[in-house]
C-alpha cells in the first residue's frame, strides 16, 4: 500500500483523525474522544499530529503527543497511535513513529516516552524490538482497574545497544496475549513489578515455545 505520512492540517484532516481514534479503540463514550481543538492546539505549540493517508487521502493512521520535561530533561510523550484495521500489518505504525520522531527532535527532545500494555505480544514486540524502545518503569492500573502499563523510553538520537541480559521471567501465553487466566496474570505481574524495581529495564518480550513467552531484562539488581 502507497502511504504518505504528514503532520495533519486543517479541521477537516484533524476531525477524520480523531472519528478514526474512536473507532479503532471502540469508544462510544464522548469524553474518550480526541477533540479536533487539541490537535489544532498541539500543531501549533511543539506537539506532533501525525497522519498516515491513503492514496485518495483517506486518513488511515494517526498519532499524535506533546512535548514535556522530567527533571529538566526535555522529552516527547506520544499519547496515543492507531492504524485502521484494513492498513495494520503494513509497517504504517512504524512510519507514524519515525515521522513522530522527526518532529520530537525538531524541538530539541532526546527520547520519546509513551505507554503500553505489557500482556499485549504483538504491541510489546513493536515497542521493543522493532522501535528498539526500552521498557523503564512499571505503572499498575494506570487509566483504571485492569489496565498495567509499561513507560517505554526511545532514544531519538542513538539506537539501543545490546546489553548483557540480567534475568528473564517466563509466562503461559496465547496467540495475542500473556498470561490470560487470572492467576497466571497475577503471578506475572508481580514478577514484573518486582523487577522494574529492582532497577531493571526490559528490553525483549518473545516467545520461547508452545504456548510460553519470556520477558528480558538488563540492569538492576539481581
Amino acid at each position: 500500500m502507497e502511504v504518505l505520512v504528514r503532520e495533519l492540517d486543517g479541521p477537516a484532516e484533524w476531525t477524520a483523525a480523531a472519528r478514526l481514534y474512536r473507532s479503532v479503540f471502540g469508544y462510544d463514550q464522548p469524553e474518550y474522544g480526541v477533540s479536533p481543538r487539541l490537535l489544532a492546539a498541539l500543531k501549533e505549540n511543539s506537539g506532533s499530529v501525525i497522519g498516515a493517508l491513503a492514496p485518495a487521502g483517506e486518513v488511515i493512521g494517526f498519532c499524535f503527543g506533546f512535548s514535556a520535561v522530567d527533571d529538566g530533561e526535555l522529552y516527547h510523550y506520544s499519547q496515543a497511535a492507531v492504524v485502521a484495521p484494513a492498513a495494520q500489518g503494513q509497517g504504517v505504525g512504524r512510519l507514524l513513529k519515525q515521522a513522530q520522531a522527526e518532529v520530537a527532535r525538531g524541538t530539541g527532545a532526546r527520547t520519546m516516552r509513551w505507554t503500553f500494555d505489557p500482556y499485549a505480544l504483538r504491541n510489546a514486540h513493536f515497542n521493543l524490538t522493532v522501535l528498539g524502545a526500552t521498557g523503564v518503569r512499571f505503572l499498575p492500573d494506570y487509566y483504571g482497574g485492569d489496565t498495567d502499563r509499561v513507560l517505554a523510553s526511545w532514544d531519538l538520537w542513538h539506537a539501543r545497544r545490546a546489553g548483557v541480559p540480567a534475568r528473564s521471567v517466563e509466562a503461559p501465553a496465547e496467540a495475542c496475549f500473556a498470561a490470560p487466566a487470572p492467576p497466571d496474570r497475577a503471578r506475572l505481574r508481580a514478577r514484573l513489578q518486582e523487577c522494574f524495581a529492582g532497577g531493571a529495564r526490559l528490553t525483549g518480550v518473545a516467545r520461547t515455545g508452545a504456548g510460553r513467552v519470556a520477558y528480558t531484562f538488563e540492569g538492576g539488581r539481581r
